[in-house]
C-alpha cells in the first residue's frame, strides 16, 4: 500500500510548503459540491472520484490528509469513505517535523471507483419527524457560544436544532460517555465541515455509525425550529 498525503489548506498555503509529495484539495472546489443544501453540499460522485484519481488515490492507496485546524481534512476522511476508500486517516500540518516542498507536484493519476457507503448521512426531512426522538442523539460541532445562539457570525439566524448537545470539534476532552453509549448519533455543525471531525473522534471510539447531517445548520435555519440556550 502506498501512501498519499493531502493538503487541505488554501492553495497558497500549499504552494509555499506542503509535505514533499502531498496532493492538494481545494476546500471549496474538490471537497464541496452541489448535492444538498447548506453552505457547503457535498460532491457528487463522478466529481469526488475524478479529483481523487487526479490526486493519486487509488484502491491502494492510504491517505493521510492535513489542515491547520479547519476541518476540512476530517471533510476528505469522512468524504473518502463515504465513497468507499476507508484507507484514509487525519493528522495537523503542525504536528509534521519533515521536510517541506514549495509549489506544484507531479503526481501520477490513479483510478477511483467510487462506491457509496449507506447509511452514513441523515436528511433534514428525516430530523423534522424524528424531533424529541430519544433514541437519535443531534450533536452540535460548532463553538458553544454559537450553540447556545449568543452569536452567530455566518447564518443570518443564530440557535441550534432543537435538543442538540455541543461537542465543540476543537475540545480535546474525552468524548461524554453518554454519546458513545447513544443508540444512534447525527453530528452537524454550520456547514458539515467540522462536524466530520467530531465524526472522526466518533469513529477512533468505536461509534463508526455516526451519520453525517451535510446541510447541517446554515441549511435548518431556513426549514425547521431553532432553539436557543
Amino acid at each position: 500500500m502506498t501512501t498519499r498525503f493531502v493538503d487541505c489548506r488554501s492553495r497558497d498555503a500549499y504552494l509555499n510548503g506542503h509535505v514533499p509529495g502531498a496532493a492538494h484539495a481545494d476546500p471549496e472546489r474538490d471537497l464541496t459540491g452541489d448535492d444538498g443544501g447548506g453552505r457547503h453540499p457535498l460532491p457528487r460522485a463522478d466529481a469526488f472520484a475524478t479529483w481523487a484519481a487526479g490526486a493519486g488515490v487509488g484502491s491502494g492507496t492510504l491517505v493521510v490528509g492535513y489542515d491547520d485546524g479547519s476541518g476540512w481534512a476530517a471533510r476528505l476522511w469522512w468524504l473518502l469513505r463515504h465513497f468507499g476508500h476507508d484507507a484514509a486517516g487525519v493528522i495537523r500540518f503542525d504536528a509534521w517535523r519533515g521536510p517541506l516542498a514549495a509549489g506544484e507536484e507531479e503526481i501520477p493519476p490513479a483510478s477511483f471507483g467510487p462506491r457509496l457507503r449507506p447509511g452514513d448521512i441523515a436528511r433534514a426531512e428525516e430530523l423534522l419527524e424524528r424531533l424529541g426522538d430519544d433514541a437519535l442523539v443531534l450533536v452540535d460541532a460548532r463553538a458553544p457560544e454559537r450553540w447556545r445562539g449568543e452569536t452567530e457570525p455566518i447564518d443570518p439566524v443564530a440557535g441550534r436544532i432543537p435538543g442538540a448537545r455541543n461537542r465543540y470539534f476543537l475540545d480535546d476532552s474525552p468524548l461524554p460517555q453518554e454519546l458513545l453509549d447513544a443508540p444512534e448519533v447525527v453530528v452537524y455543525c454550520g456547514s458539515g465541515v467540522t462536524a466530520c471531525a467530531v465524526l472522526h473522534e466518533l469513529h477512533l471510539a468505536g461509534r463508526g455509525d455516526a451519520r453525517l447531517y451535510p446541510g447541517s445548520f446554515s441549511e435548518w435555519y431556513s426549514l425547521g425550529p431553532v432553539e436557543r440556550a
